[in-house]
């Protein structure tokens, strides 16, 4: 009893300290220094809510931008990448109910009215870690930009200085590529460059 006693109360204290208390700290913190982040960085459009900034979603419609592709169909509940490795040929080739990085090429091509001449950004046939990316390279946008001026009858050029006007910058400067949000862009799109 003479050490069962303080490891009890020691180890009830620390599930009250760790699992209570800290949580309940750094939420409040949260949200007092960064609201929109604590919240999930949530995107409305006319008061409703349509995602969030840091959560890729499926879009296939000719007149927006489309994602990177997802392992996992954009579930934000089963996020996940394939867990395939650079040396697995169903990568590159692909299997059974599975596009591979030759099919996933074929498919962007096709849909983007791209020779086979045409450089392909990776991000555009390569699944991401989470499946659920929510930004693509600038090229892969500017790739798509003649697709999206045909289906919303606008000039490419309009809808390339939309996406020059939207790159965000490599983090703090040094980290990453420059990159494009998908819904953002999608959601500027629909304001600045309609469908007749």
């Amino acid at each position: 009893m003479k050490y069962l006693r303080p490891s009890i109360v020691l180890f009830l204290l620390f599930i009250v300290g760790t699992g209570v208390i800290f949580p309940v700290c750094i939420t409040l913190i949260a949200n007092f220094a960064f609201p929109r982040q604590a919240q999930g960085s949530l995107v409305s459009v006319n008061g409703k809510v349509v995602g969030s900034e840091l959560i890729g979603q499926k879009f296939t419609d000719p007149k927006d931008f489309h994602p990177r592709p997802s392992a996992n169909d954009y579930d934000a509940e089963n996020s996940g990448g394939t867990n395939l490795g650079p040396t697995n040929s169903q990568l590159l080739t692909g299997a059974k109910g599975f596009d591979g990085v030759k099919q996933l090429a074929i498919a962007y091509r096709k849909e983007n009215g791209l020779g086979p001449d045409v450089v392909i950004p990776s991000d555009a046939v390569t699944r991401s870690g989470s499946g659920l990316d929510p930004d693509i390279s600038v090229e892969n946008a500017l790739l798509q930009a003649p697709r999206i001026a045909k289906a919303r009858g606008v000039s490419v050029s309009q809808v390339q200085a939309l996406v020059q006007s939207m790159i965000q910058p490599k983090f703090v400067g040094i980290f990453g590529a420059p990159c494009v949000n998908v819904l953002e862009l999608n959601i500027a799109l629909d304001k600045h460059a309609v469908t007749p």
